[in-house]
C-alpha cells in the first residue's frame, strides 16, 4: 500500500506558505505493508513540521547543520518537561542564522520566552485539509472479484516542530535489555512536538507532547507478516465492537480504547515475545485472545505503560471506571471458539459475498451449516477461504479486474 500523498496543489501551496513541510505519513497507511482483502484505513492524518522552527531536548546545544527543508533563520525552542511524562513545554532560546559561505547554522541569542507556536499547532491541526486518491488491492463488488481499488479518503493536518535529536523522556529505550532487537535506526529519526495538552490539563494551551511516530513506522515496518497481520485483526475487532472512542466518554478522553493503545499492546508483545511464539503453530487467533486478555488486565489495573516513555501510563483512574471495567470484561470473556465464530462472519463472509459466483455458491452452503456438524463445516470452510485467497493472488499475479 502506498504512503498518502497531498491531493491538492493548492493545498500544497498553502501549506508551504505557512512555513509547513512534510514531517510524516498517516501511521495507518505508512504501517500496513501487507495488504488485507478488505480495506482496513479510514482517514489519513499528514504530520507537518515548521521550517522555521525546530525542538531540541533541554540543556543542549543548538545544532550547526540542518536538512534541506529548513529555513534560513530558525528559532530554537528548548522541550521542558511538565508534571506529566511525555508532556512539555516549549521555551525559546535562540535563532540559528545560516551562513552564506558553508551553510552551517550560527547562534544567535535573543530574549527566552515561552514559545507562542503552541496556538500554530493548534489552528492547524488537526484540521480537514483536503482528499487523498490511493489505489489498493480489494475486494470490488461490481467486478465480482479482485482488483486495484481506488478510494477518497478525508486527509487531517497535523502541525508539529521536529527534534533531530532522540529525547531524554526516553533515554531508558535505546538501552532496555531485550531479548529480540529492533532496528538501529529507530532512534536517528528523533520524534516530534504536536500541539495536545494532558487530558487533565486542557485548558492550558502552552502544554504539547511528545510524538514517536517515525519511530513507530520503522518498526512496525519490521514487523514480520504474521505480526502485521495480528495487529490489522485486533484493530478490527476492537473497532467493530465499538471498543474505541465510545460516544458517551469522548469528551473526556479517558477510560476509552484506541489504536494507539492496540499499537502499545503489539510493540511490547513483539519486544517480549520470541519469533516462535508467532511462527510455531501458526494459530494467529490463539494469539490475539491472549493479546486480548492482556489487554482486559491492562484496564483493569488501569495501567498501560508508553513504549517509549518511563513511567507514562496510557490509561488514567477516572469517572469511567465502570465503562473500563465493562470493556474489561468483555475483552477477557474473548475465546478461540468465539473469535473464529467472529472471524467468519466479519471478514471470511464479507470476502466472500463480494467474490465470484463459485465462492457465493460455497458460502451459501457454508451458512447452512452450522460449527457443531464438525468436519464437514471446516473442510466447507477451508474450501471457502482457499477459493477467496486463489483467487486473490489470480488478481495479484496478472494484474487484471
Amino acid at each position: 500500500m502506498a504512503c498518502a500523498c497531498c491531493s491538492s496543489d493548492d493545498e500544497i501551496s498553502r501549506q508551504r506558505r505557512r512555513g509547513l513541510h512534510r514531517s510524516a505519513d498517516n501511521r495507518s497507511v505508512a504501517e500496513f505493508t501487507i495488504e488485507p482483502m478488505l480495506p482496513c484505513i479510514g482517514d489519513v492524518d499528514i504530520m507537518l513540521h515548521y521550517s522555521s522552527v525546530i525542538a531540541i531536548p533541554e540543556g543542549c546545544s543548538p545544532p550547526t547543520q540542518l536538512p534541506g527543508e529548513f529555513d534560513s533563520r530558525v528559532e530554537v525552542c528548548e522541550i521542558v518537561d511538565s508534571q506529566f511524562p511525555g508532556y512539555v513545554y516549549l521555551h525559546r532560546t535562540s535563532m540559528l542564522a545560516e551562513s552564506v559561505d558553508d551553510g552551517m547554522y550560527n547562534v544567535v541569542h535573543c530574549e527566552p520566552a515561552w514559545s507562542t507556536h503552541h496556538d500554530d499547532l493548534r489552528r492547524h491541526g488537526p484540521a480537514v485539509v483536503g482528499r487523498l486518491s490511493t489505489q489498493s488491492l480489494a475486494l470490488t463488488q461490481s467486478h465480482a472479484g479482485l482488483g486495484l481499488v481506488k478510494s477518497v479518503l478525508l486527509a487531517d493536518s497535523v502541525g508539529c516542530l521536529r527534534c533531530l535529536s532522540w529525547p531524554p523522556q526516553a533515554a531508558a529505550w535505546p538501552t532496555r535489555q531485550r531479548h529480540y532487537e529492533w532496528p538501529d535506526r529507530v532512534v536517528g529519526n528523533g520524534c516530534d512536538v504536536v500541539g495536545v495538552a494532558h487530558r487533565r490539563c486542557r485548558q492550558d494551551e502552552r502544554m504539547s507532547r511528545l510524538s514517536f511516530s517515525r519511530a513507530e513506522v520503522v518498526l512496525l515496518n519490521s514487523w514480520m507478516p504474521e505480526q502485521q497481520i495480528v495487529y490489522r485483526l485486533l484493530r478490527t475487532f476492537v473497532k467493530t465492537e465499538r471498543l474505541t472512542d465510545s460516544a458517551a466518554y469522548s469528551n473526556s478522553g479517558t477510560g476509552t480504547l484506541s489504536n494507539f493503545h492496540i499499537k502499545t499492546l503489539m510493540l511490547w508483545a513483539c519486544e517480549l515475545q520470541s519469533r516462535s511464539w508467532w511462527t510455531d503453530d501458526l494459530n494467529l487467533v490463539r494469539i490475539c485472545v491472549e493479546l486480548l486478555h492482556t489487554l482486559a488486565d491492562w484496564l483493569i489495573d488501569a495501567r498501560c505503560q508508553h513504549y517509549f516513555i518511563r513511567n507514562c501510563n496510557l490509561f488514567d483512574r477516572s469517572e469511567n471506571l465502570l465503562h473500563d471495567q465493562a470493556s474489561a470484561s468483555r475483552l477477557g470473556a474473548v475465546t478461540e471458539a468465539g473469535l473464529c465464530d467472529w472471524f467468519i462472519d466479519n471478514y471470511i463472509h464479507r470476502c466472500a459475498r463480494l467474490c465470484t459466483i463459485s465462492v457465493l455458491g460455497l458460502l451459501k452452503d457454508l451458512s447452512a451449516m452450522t460449527p457443531h456438524i464438525g468436519m464437514h463445516y471446516v473442510v466447507r470452510l477451508q474450501n471457502t477461504v482457499s477459493e477467496i485467497v486463489k483467487r486473490r493472488l489470480d488478481v495479484a499475479e496478472t494484474g487484471l479486474l
